[in-house]
């Protein structure tokens, strides 16, 4: 695992004192914030981690990971609201277990890093749940990751070539080959989202998991997919690929993404279809280039082998992005962006304003 460097060492733990524990009772927070330098490695930090606990352990608790990427947030005002807002609605609807630990990995550069821990710090100081958050370099991470995915990183990026840059777009890819092996279970999410339920409901899919499945994945609402493989389905006129559901397969949205982090080490198929000879083969079987990162690479396996997925109800990725409405398939939009059910993630998409409570 990548160092956690940073200019200045520091960390600190916010728990109540013990004559406020009994008042406190289930509300009791504790948050620890661990920043990394020297030359500590993400490893050695979780072992002080286990050996610091942010609270007495206690039978059948949980800890619930759940990871952010917050970079160039410096540059990014609208970036830095989004994130307090996606934020500020997930405290707002967050109930854990009085046992249970949501601990927030956050991605960031050594520019937004402040930013994103002062933000953090403001919201979560009246969260209702044990907490923890863990910082994340992005660079250290690029490294980790940039050998796995380089080669398939020309067949879903922007542009003709392979930037060490856009490895980190692929994090959720290779996520079982970075994170520790404590930890089994992650979901990462994009941060123009709004949540309208508690976010331990969303956890309680991993329960919901067939056998085989190893990533848990909304589909895709808009016809994005029915225009990239426009060549397959040229040649393939009878093909599912790109079709709207609940039949089709249009493709998946990976702006929520439950990842079974042990399922992802123990699955031999998986593990072989990141491998650069694979992807190849995919690519040029689907004739397939596409720009959206780890979402694409997704989508082309779950063509080939749907059964390595959950399909997430839409209601837990309410996207709401119209762009390719008004870009060529107005007559068939409505198929694919159509969701019934009450929404519990909304998800604004391509800059898209989420409907205000």
């Amino acid at each position: 695992m990548a160092a956690l460097r940073g200019p200045a060492r520091r960390g600190w733990m916010r728990c109540p004192q013990p004559a406020a524990l009994a008042a406190a009772a289930a509300m009791a927070v504790c948050a620890f914030y661990y920043l990394g330098g020297g030359g500590e490695t993400f490893s050695s930090a979780t072992r002080r981690l286990r050996a610091t606990p942010s609270a007495p352990a206690r039978a059948g608790a949980r800890g619930l990971h759940l990871l952010l990427m917050f970079t160039k947030a410096e540059r990014s005002p609208a970036l830095r609201d989004k994130a307090q807002a996606a934020l500020r609605s997930l405290l707002r609807h967050g109930r854990l277990g009085p046992a249970d630990t949501l601990h927030l990995h956050l991605v960031t550069d050594g520019a937004s890093r402040d930013i994103g821990l002062g933000l953090l710090r403001d919201l979560l100081r009246g969260a209702a749940f044990r907490h923890q958050v863990i910082v994340h370099n992005v660079n250290e991470l690029t490294e980790k990751l940039f050998p796995i995915v380089e080669a398939m990183q020309k067949h879903f990026s922007a542009g003709s070539g392979t930037y060490y840059s856009d490895s980190i777009f692929f994090l959720s890819v290779a996520m079982h080959h970075i994170m520790p092996k404590e930890i089994t279970q992650i979901i990462q999410v994009d941060l123009d989202l709004k949540y309208k339920t508690n976010i331990q409901d969303l956890f309680d899919e991993f329960d919901n998991f067939p056998e085989g499945a190893v990533i848990g994945i909304a589909r895709e609402m808009q016809p994005v997919y029915r225009h990239a493989f426009w060549q397959y389905r040229r040649e393939n006129p009878q093909t599912k690929v790109g079709e709207p559901p609940p039949d089709g397969l249009p493709g998946f949205n990976s702006g929520v993404l439950l990842l079974n982090l042990e399922a992802m080490r123990q699955s031999k198929l998986y593990n072989e279809l990141l491998e650069p000879t694979m992807v190849q083969k995919l690519t040029e079987k689907y004739h397939f280039k596409g720009h959206l990162g780890d979402q694409d690479f997704f989508t082309m396996v779950g063509m080939e082998h749907p059964k390595l997925f959950h399909v997430l109800d839409c209601t837990w990725n309410r996207q709401l992005c119209t762009w390719w409405r008004d870009h060529g398939y107005s007559d068939v939009f409505d198929q694919y962006f159509q969701c019934e059910g009450e929404v519990k993630i909304y998800h604004g998409n391509c800059n898209t304003p989420i409907p205000e409570d």
